[in-house]
């Protein structure tokens, strides 16, 4: 009878254990579908080169999708989310294989017992911008230019900190490039950022992030910094204004100090009317004269204004019907309309997107 009582105390204490650890595993999922249509109709139903994520016109599409398990017991903690979708095939399109699924996967371990200070390592969401890939966490339908062409996503490694406060935070990563999970070809030097963020308030979040590091092949590789600085502004419980800034360099030419320079304001402001609706307008200018991370072999190359207007409907808290326009106004001719080169592009875009 003692041994008996023994084994059941040994695997209740077990199956608690197990509950337990259980229960610091949360599984979380995101599904967005959306239909978008270019008036400029492209022929392959693509919207333009420098656009990523519900970039594809005149048809109903899943522009992302992933199942995500977290785990944390405030020693270690884990993340691992699987995706599918338009925007994976068009952010994850030079990585090999099953690495074209991975939406997150990393690991990290508390350095201090007394301190918010962690190192985690893998693949995470960039730490440049205030927009994702997750539309509905974003105020806009579409993502702005910048946020198009800086990293979704990047590898490597990060030491974090933050204050018990939640006031402020400084982020320091060792990463394997700009967007990708595999290191470039016959590129040896890793790639470094920052990122510093501060929060006085509930109401106003302040951002500084940069990136450091080199492109091509190391026998002509060129190196490029990066910056981007923005702030949220809550104004009222009803109206928010959020400012953005990018500016980047990027050498001519290796062991030259000439640089290429790409400059980016962006300004969106949100108005919610109702607890279940909301609309945001968003202005943008984005200047990349020498096709940095924009080409456009024109002579102005990439000087293009963007404008667009989203209304928003949230039936749960969980879920968002939104419908946007969208209208980019370029210098130089670099969108195509009927075969002929024009300087604008028009669009609408609405999308369904629930997270559970």
């Amino acid at each position: 009878m003692k041994k008996i009582i023994t084994l059941s105390a040994v695997l209740g204490t077990a199956l608690c254990s197990y509950a337990q650890e259980a229960s610091k595993i949360k599984v979380s999922g995101y599904v967005e579908t959306s239909y978008g249509y270019d008036f400029n109709k492209p022929s392959d139903n693509n919207r333009p080169g420098f656009i990523y994520s519900h970039n594809r016109s005149n048809e109903v599409t899943l522009n992302l999708g992933f199942i995500k398990a977290a785990y944390d017991n405030g020693a270690v903690r884990a993340n691992l989310a699987l995706m599918a979708g338009s925007y994976a095939n068009a952010n994850l399109a030079a990585e090999p294989g099953v690495f074209k699924n991975i939406y997150e996967a990393n690991a990290g371990i508390k350095l201090s017992k007394t301190q918010n200070l962690w190192i985690d390592a893998g693949v995470f969401s960039s730490h440049i911008g205030f927009e994702s890939a997750v539309s509905k966490d974003c105020w806009v339908l579409s993502r702005n230019i910048s946020s198009e062409n800086t990293p979704y996503f990047e590898t490597g490694a990060k030491i974090s900190y933050g204050t018990e406060d939640g006031k402020f935070s400084a982020t320091v990563l060792y990463l394997n490039g700009w967007q990708r999970i595999t290191r470039q070809n016959e590129n040896s030097q890793p790639a470094a950022g920052v990122q510093l963020t501060w929060k006085p308030t509930d109401r106003i979040t302040v951002n500084y992030s940069n990136y450091l590091g080199t492109e091509g092949a190391d026998s002509v590789r060129v190196q490029r910094f990066y910056h981007n600085v923005y702030g949220i502004f809550q104004l009222t419980d009803h109206f928010g204004v959020t400012l953005g800034l990018d500016y980047g360099t990027q050498q001519k030419e290796k062991g030259k100090s000439a640089k290429n320079e790409v400059f980016s304001p962006v300004a969106i402001a949100q108005y919610r009317f109702h607890p279940k609706w909301a609309m945001a307008g968003r202005v943008e200018y984005y200047e990349d004269k020498n096709g940095v991370l924009i080409a456009t072999g024109t002579p102005e190359g990439f000087k293009t204004t963007g404008y667009s207007l989203n209304i928003d409907y949230a039936p749960v808290s969980n879920a968002v019907v939104r419908l946007e326009g969208k209208l980019y106004d370029s210098k130089d001719k670099i969108f195509v309309r009927k075969a002929t080169a024009v300087n604008y592009n028009a669009a609408i875009t609405a999308s369904i997107a629930v997270a559970f």
